[in-house]
């Protein structure tokens, strides 16, 4: 029996550049042959853009989380109906991930999830079953990778979509705040058993800031440091212009770092073998 398939999440505080590395790993997994699912999980959902998929191909388009009407068909209640209802704990989402992606290049799939708005918002029960049970659910072939764009940190509806992912890819800048964020979130990611944690820093400008976030992070933190992203500037100007750095800098020092992540969770993947 060959290796399993793989769900990722990829987690950091926001700004550190969670979408720039799960946008262009899923593309890169789908040029190897996998079958890429990227789930956009943020409550600002922009993962389209480092996919390459056109923004007015998600122009409309509901997150799973949000669509109020989706979340009542299958679990029976509206989110913000109360603390009285009752509503499916399993609910039917066998269909949703066909139904309701994207496909963008490379082959990627794309669901935006989103995250559901808490202020104000009453029970958000119902949109946590619904997301809960559709991630549980994606049963992963041999070949199959789900990766999880996570909205910054892990509090409330990120530690129920994170659960169950084999591997957990930190983000982060090389600054203090940005570490510390990663041993919080290592931390809660730990406590719902994901065993696999790894380190990836972004945005480094001088070999001295890398040096300080690997003692930081595999030293301090214990935590494998698998790729350290130079800051390119080239990625900027992608990002402003709503572009894949795939499809615009190819050559870019940032995507060879990206390639070399790819290849180490190629090599987790086969490492797993018969499961």
């Amino acid at each position: 029996m060959g290796a399993r398939g793989l769900k990722i999440a990829v987690c950091g505080k926001g700004g550190v550049g969670k979408t720039l590395v799960a946008g262009v790993l899923a593309r890169l997994l789908a040029r190897e042959g996998f079958r890429v699912l990227a789930v956009d999980c943020d409550s600002n959902p922009n993962l389209y853009a480092t996919l390459g998929v056109p923004e007015q191909a998600v122009e409309g388009v509901v997150p799973i989380s949000e669509d109020l009407g989706l979340v009542e068909e299958r679990t029976g209640a509206r989110p913000g109906s109360g603390w009285g209802s009752f509503f499916k704990l399993t609910p039917k989402v066998d269909d949703i991930p066909s139904r309701y992606s994207l496909v963008g290049p490379d082959g990627v799939r794309l669901l935006i999830v989103g995250s559901p708005p808490r202020a104000g918002s009453g029970c958000l029960c119902p949109s946590l079953a619904l997301v809960r049970e559709l991630l549980r659910h994606l049963v992963l072939y041999e070949r199959d990778v789900v990766i999880l764009d996570m909205e910054a940190g892990l509090e409330h509806f990120g530690r129920a979509v994170a659960r169950g992912v084999d591997l957990m890819l930190l983000v982060a800048e090389p600054t203090e705040k940005a570490v510390v964020a990663v041993g919080r979130m290592a931390e809660l990611a730990k406590q719902m058993g994901v065993n696999e944690l790894w380190a990836v820093v972004n945005k480094v400008m001088e070999e001295r800031e890398a040096a300080w976030a690997r003692e930081k992070l595999e030293e301090g933190l214990e935590l494998p440091v698998r790729a350290v992203i130079p800051f390119d500037s080239a990625i900027i100007e992608a990002d402003r212009a709503g572009l894949s750095p795939l499809d615009v800098c190819p050559s870019s020092s940032a995507l060879k770092a990206l390639g070399e992540l790819k290849d180490a969770v190629v090599a987790f993947w086969a490492s797993r073998g018969a499961g």
